[in-house]
């Protein structure tokens, strides 16, 4: 545990991202999973302005960028196998471009049904299905399934649904994950406050509906954690935060690990204070779940995540100016990205040192699509007891 503490102590920026003409707030950052040396890894990132540019990971700069104008993107995901970038709209679909080449036309489209405005997605760990999750519209809340896989002999850009679960959420679907080595394994979670974990390798909804875990909030944030990913983790829009591990569901041991209201009451930082969180990360080789948060100054947060609560580790400061909306971890060289309301996108790496500072004024943008990222009022979740 000493040597994960120092890891993190030691992050430094490496680099901040170049100035772009129009600055926006860093909604969502991922990075590509192909290993190309001679091409260098991307980093894909969801702007406010509705736009998903495409950075270079070691010199930060743009190097193209995709929108999904009229509709509005959220969320942004690469493929496991190679360099397509997906992002759901809310004008019915899912887009898919290649991030390696410079035209904004997706090379494919998801379609869903009418009336369907998609807010979250995720892909398997194979790259075969795609999930979506909508908002509520009368009195449905879908999960949107497409099989993804993309067939040379097949010249049709876009592709309707295989189908959609329908019963198990009561309101927007706020978040969709996929287990990361179970391509059958999805997690969804939503403003009803329900995390629902389902096996989709199973005909109906109704069978394939494994577990249902109540944050009694509603959900900002969900992954998987512990050994086998077979546990996941949940946070909401009220600053709460939630860890259940699915082995005893067979088991007469509780499920829930821990479950902590607001989170901003019961932690204790060296410094400053914690007003919000970001999201999680799981390191695998030191079989830890942290999870991180931040200060409105810009500060973040490491925290690490035991069964009897949550423990500040360090703080990284001197790099944003403002609140930190995303991070993306990288376990091959213990990276982190993150992005903020500030415009910037930042690169830590251990024991590294930037190699040209500009610290950058607080850049908080008044932009009326900033709000794309909803805030939900605890008081509208509808709840329902665990199943």
């Amino acid at each position: 545990m000493e040597k994960i503490e120092e890891q993190f102590a030691n992050l430094n920026i490496v680099k901040r991202s170049s100035g772009t003409e129009e600055p926006t707030y860093l909604l969502g950052i991922d990075t590509s999973k192909t290993v190309q040396v001679e091409k260098g890894s991307l980093v894909a990132v969801l702007c406010s302005n509705g736009s998903i540019r495409i950075y270079d990971k070691e010199k930060l700069n743009v190097l193209r960028e995709f929108s999904g104008y009229p509709g509005l993107l959220s969320g942004v995901k690469f493929a496991h196998s190679c360099d397509y970038v997906y992002s759901s709209c809310t004008d019915g679909t899912i887009k898919c471009w290649d991030a390696r080449l410079t035209s904004e036309k997706p090379v494919q489209l998801f379609k869903g049904y009418p009336s369907n405005i998609f807010i979250s997605f995720d892909i398997s760990c194979n790259d075969h299905v795609i999930c979506a999750g909508t908002e509520k519209v009368e009195d449905d809340a879908l999960l949107v399934f497409w099989d993804a896989r993309i067939n040379s002999q097949d010249l049709s850009t876009t592709k309707d649904p295989l189908g959609t679960y329908s019963e198990t959420h009561s309101d927007d679907i706020t978040q969709v994950c996929f287990h990361p080595s179970n391509p059958n394994m999805v997690v969804s979670g939503s403003t009803d406050g329900l995390v629902n974990v389902f096996d989709i390798s199973v005909d109906n909804e109704e069978d394939a509906l494994i577990t249902t875990c109540n944050s009694t909030s509603s959900v900002s944030c969900i992954g998987w954690s512990g050994k086998d990913y077979k546990q996941i983790y949940c946070m909401t829009h009220d600053e709460g935060f939630c860890w259940w591990d699915l082995n005893h569901l067979d088991t007469d041991e509780p499920i829930t690990c821990l479950n902590i209201q607001d989170v901003r009451e019961v932690i204790n930082v060296k410094e400053g204070t914690l007003d919000y969180l970001i999201g999680g990360l799981y390191h695998e080789k030191m079989d830890k779940l942290f999870i991180v948060g931040g200060a409105n100054t810009g500060i973040i947060h490491l925290m690490s995540c035991t069964t009897s609560g949550l423990i500040h580790m360090t703080s990284l400061q001197g790099g944003h100016a403002a609140t930190v909306r995303s991070l993306c971890w990288n376990m091959q060289d213990d990276s982190l990205l993150t992005g903020g309301e500030d415009a910037q996108l930042l690169l830590w790496k251990p024991g590294a040192i930037e190699k040209t500072f500009t610290k950058k004024d607080s850049m908080k943008i008044a932009s009326s699509v900033s709000q794309r990222v909803r805030v939900h009022s605890s008081d509208s979740c509808k709840r329902r007891k665990k199943q």
